[in-house]
C-alpha cells in the first residue's frame, strides 16, 4: 500500500516532515508532492528538492497532505485545506488556524487518537508546548484525573522559525566578541542572546500572550475536559532547539510521585515518554560538586541524541507539598520534531493502521 502524499510548506517544520516521512518509510507512492508559495530548488532532509508552486491541480489526486504551517499571507490551510480536501485529500495540518474549530479534531495520537474517525477529512496538530505537556500529563490524568496545570515554559528560538535561528546565532557571536548587538525587532522585541524574554507571540488584553492561550484551550480541548483549570507563562529561551517545561498539576485523586513514575516508566500506559529521574550516575557529583543527593534530568541538549529525538523526556517528578495531591515535574521535547512534524507523520500512521487513510478505499470513490 503506498499513499500519493503531498506537503506544503518547506520551512523547518517542513523540512522535518520531509526527513521523517523518509526515516520512518511511510508509504509513499512515487514522490512527494512539496509545495509552496513560489517555484523553487530546496534542500529537504540533505536532499535537493523541486518546490512546485501551490495551486488546485497539484492536490489532484493525492491521498494525503501535510500542511506544515503558516506559507503565505493568510496561512497555508486556510488557502487550500479545502481545496485539498474537494479534491479527495486527506489533510494532517500543523497549522494553528483550525485547531479550535469545533468539527475537526486536535490529535496527540498518544493521547486522543480515538477523535479521529472514517468520517474525519481534516485533523490539525497542536501547538509544539501544548504537545509535549498532554503527552506527559494524559498518562497521569488517566488515573488520577486532573484539576488543575500551572505551567511555566522555555521555548527554543526554533519555535519562531528559521531567522530566529539565525538571529540567536548572530546575536551570540556579537555578543561574545565585545561587539554591538545586532537586532532584528521584526523577530524579537529584545535581544534574545544571553537573556529570557516572557514574550512569546502577541499580547492580549488580559496581560497573557496568545501562546499562553493556545496552551490553555487546546489543552482543554485534547482532553475533552473544557472545566480543566490551567494557567501558563511561556518563556523564549537562547536555545536552538528543545522546549522545556516545568508543570505544576493537581489532581483529583490521589497520587504519589512514586505511583507517577512508575506509571510514566511504563510504556504501555505513557507511550511517547521516557523518564531521566533517580539519582545521578555521574560520579562528579560527589566528586566535584560534594552533593551526594544530585538527580539526573532531561534538557534540550538531551533531544539531540538519536534515543531522544523523538520522545518527550520527563524528570524531576516529585509531591508538590502545598496541596493534598499534586506534581511537580519537568518536561523536555524537540519541538520541531515530537512538537510539529513527527506529530503529524504519526497522526497519518495511525490513520493508516485504524483502516482510515485506505488509498485502495479512496481510489474507488
Amino acid at each position: 500500500m503506498a499513499l500519493r502524499t503531498g506537503l506544503v510548506g518547506v520551512g523547518p517544520v517542513g523540512d522535518q516532515i520531509y526527513s521523517i516521512i523518509r526515516e520512518n518509510q511511510f508509504p509513499v507512492e512515487g514522490e512527494v508532492v512539496v509545495m509552496a508559495t513560489s517555484e523553487r530548488e530546496e534542500t529537504l532532509a540533505g536532499e535537493q528538492v523541486a518546490v512546485k508552486q501551490v495551486c488546485e491541480e497539484l492536490f489532484r489526486g493525492l491521498d494525503v497532505v501535510f500542511f506544515a504551517g503558516k506559507e503565505g499571507a493568510k496561512g497555508a490551510s486556510v488557502q487550500w485545506a479545502s481545496t485539498a480536501i474537494k479534491q479527495g485529500a486527506y489533510i494532517v495540518d500543523n497549522g494553528g488556524d483550525f485547531r479550535m474549530h469545533p468539527g475537526i479534531p486536535l490529535v496527540v495520537p498518544e493521547v486522543n487518537m480515538d477523535e479521529v474517525t472514517p468520517e474525519t477529512r481534516h485533523v490539525t496538530s497542536p501547538n509544539c508546548s501544548t504537545i509535549q505537556m498532554v503527552v506527559a500529563l494524559a498518562p497521569l490524568h488517566r488515573v488520577a484525573r486532573l484539576k488543575r496545570i500551572v505551567v511555566s515554559t522555555y521555548q527554543a528560538v526554533s519555535g519562531w522559525g528559521g531567522k530566529a535561528r539565525q538571529v540567536l546565532k548572530s546575536q551570540a557571536a556579537a555578543a561574545l566578541a565585545g561587539e554591538e548587538v545586532p537586532e532584528d525587532p521584526s523577530v524579537f522585541q529584545r535581544p534574545i542572546a544571553f537573556d529570557c524574554l516572557p514574550h512569546i507571540d502577541r499580547f492580549l488584553p488580559t496581560g497573557y500572550t496568545k501562546e499562553e492561550m493556545k496552551m490553555v484551550h487546546e489543552t482543554r480541548k485534547i482532553f475533552g475536559d473544557h472545566t480543566l483549570q490551567i494557567s501558563a507563562t511561556t518563556v523564549r529561551v537562547p536555545v536552538d532547539v528543545g522546549h522545556a517545561e516545568a508543570i505544576n498539576a493537581e489532581f483529583k485523586q490521589r497520587i504519589t510521585a512514586a505511583k507517577a513514575l512508575e506509571i510514566l516508566r511504563d510504556p504501555e500506559q505513557a507511550p511517547g515518554v521516557f523518564v531521566l529521574d533517580g539519582p545521578s550516575t555521574d560520579p562528579q557529583a560527589v566528586e566535584k560538586r560534594n552533593d551526594p543527593l544530585e538527580r539526573q534530568y532531561p534538557t534540550p541538549k538531551d533531544v539531540e541524541r538519536e534515543e531522544f529525538k523523538n520522545l518527550v523526556l520527563v524528570g524531576r517528578v516529585r509531591q508538590d507539598e502545598t496541596v493534598d495531591s499534586g506534581l511537580n515535574l519537568w518536561c523536555v521535547a524537540d519541538n520541531l520534531r515530537k512538537g510539529a512534524a513527527l506529530n503529524v507523520v504519526q497522526i497519518a500512521e495511525q490513520m493508516i493502521q485504524r483502516g482510515i487513510l485506505d488509498p485502495d478505499r479512496h481510489r474507488e470513490v
